[in-house]
């Protein structure tokens, strides 16, 4: 049994859980923090139930749960496997929960098994490819070093051709970073319709090359403003996550709650093919840490939820994290957006938990913030330079006026 130490706070409330199936990935990006990526272990049955039986069993599921498996490319794993897992949870989730699946994969394997399978139990589906093949061939290869683009490109097409909404995450990198035109007209091309940018940052063992150049925040401003409003110059663009996903943050009540799950103990429930758990930052799964036992709370095969969230490393984690989700309450101005940063990225940058402002919050964060409210402030003086951003702010202000609170 775990040391315990003593409750602190309210119970959790559950909303992710990231499941591992496998480690193992069937690509080698070279931007990749996952350390075990090699690995074909396969969680097993009896863990997958155990796992749900004890979440909806405990109380702390919230009303919405979204399932994500993750962690490695989930694909490589038969369509059988999920659809019997599928069934398990189902046959275990409590009629007051909803819950969605979400798979994050690389696109190599998709098939038309793949996309019934999708379609039957409406799974969110996220494809990862870095824009066209320059940039996408730039950093995401096979494993004997050949190009990945065009079995992505492959499996794009087959979601669109049988119907599966999907949604495509490119990570920006040096390269990419000055180039919003040639990234545009790529999704425009392919019928991509809903976009997410992740920045390359620094994570584990990876240094962020786009960290290490020039002025990337003002870069990224560039990119994203330019990008944003060329967009918008017609339909084929619905939704930009960096500047959907900020708006209503920006626009909503002063009292409107904000949710940061990463700051939350058990918010996310982040689970490896093994069983062993871990909670907050996902990517903190499978990293090392002498300091907080590397960042594992226990196993779900042998330890309660309870027992998870009352052990020595939880409390340690949860400690410390608060600590620095204060000290962004304190010092930043766009604390009541984000509402304490990523744990994983305080201590990939700054060496601890305990810390607050990080090259990624300031792209990630301040950079959307800032240019939605300038735009705000623009259409609010009449500019008609603007004029195309004029749905987004009539689709999710509401007639809110922004809150910049301390």
């Amino acid at each position: 049994m775990l040391p315990e130490a003593e409750q602190d706070g309210p119970e959790p409330s559950i909303s992710v859980v990231v499941v591992q199936p496998t480690p193992f990935c069937n690509i080698n990006c070279n931007y990749c923090y996952l350390p075990d990526r090699e690995n074909r272990a396969i969680m097993a049955a009896q863990t997958l139930r155990t796992l749900f039986e004890k979440v909806f069993a405990c109380g702390w599921a919230g009303e919405q749960l979204t399932v994500i498996w993750h962690a490695g490319e989930p694909l490589v794993l038969p369509v059988d496997y999920y659809q019997g897992a599928f069934t398990l949870i189902e046959s275990l989730r409590p009629p007051q929960v909803e819950l969605r699946h979400s798979f994050q994969t690389n696109g190599m394997l998709l098939s038309k098994a793949w996309c019934d399978l999708f379609r039957k139990w409406r799974v969110g589906v996220g494809v990862s490819i870095d824009g066209p093949r320059r940039f996408n061939d730039a950093h995401r290869l096979g494993r004997t070093g050949h190009s990945t683009f065009d079995k992505a490109l492959a499996g794009i097409r087959l979601l669109r051709s049988e119907g599966v909404p999907f949604h495509v995450i490119s990570v920006l990198t040096d390269q990419s970073l000055d180039a919003p035109d040639e990234m545009l007209e790529f999704y425009r091309a392919e019928g991509i319709e809903d976009v997410c940018f992740n920045v390359e940052e620094s994570e584990g063992d990876h240094v962020s090359e786009l960290f290490a150049s020039k002025a990337p925040q003002e870069r990224f401003r560039r990119f994203l403003s330019h990008f944003w409003r060329e967009a918008r110059r017609d339909d084929r663009i619905h939704m930009i996550r960096e500047i959907d996903g900020m708006l209503p943050r920006v626009f909503r009540p002063s009292d409107g709650e904000l949710r940061n799950v990463q700051v939350e103990p058990f918010a996310m429930l982040n689970v490896d093919c093994c069983g062993n758990v871990s909670s907050f930052s996902p990517e903190l799964l499978g990293l090392k840490n002498a300091a907080y036992g590397d960042f594992i709370v226990g196993n779900i095969l042998t330890h309660s939820l309870a027992q998870m969230r009352d052990s020595a490393t939880m409390q340690a984690l949860t400690r410390d994290i608060r600590a620095g989700v204060a000290r962004c309450r304190a010092s930043c101005e766009y604390f009541s957006v984000c509402g304490g940063g990523a744990p994983i990225n305080k201590l990939s940058e700054n060496g601890s938990f305990d810390s607050a402002h990080t090259r990624f919050c300031a792209l990630t964060q301040m950079v959307p913030t800032d240019l939605i409210l300038d735009a705000f402030d623009l259409l609010q003086q009449g500019s008609q330079s603007l004029e195309p951003l004029l749905r987004d702010f009539a689709r999710r202000a509401q007639g809110v006026r922004p809150e910049m609170t301390v």
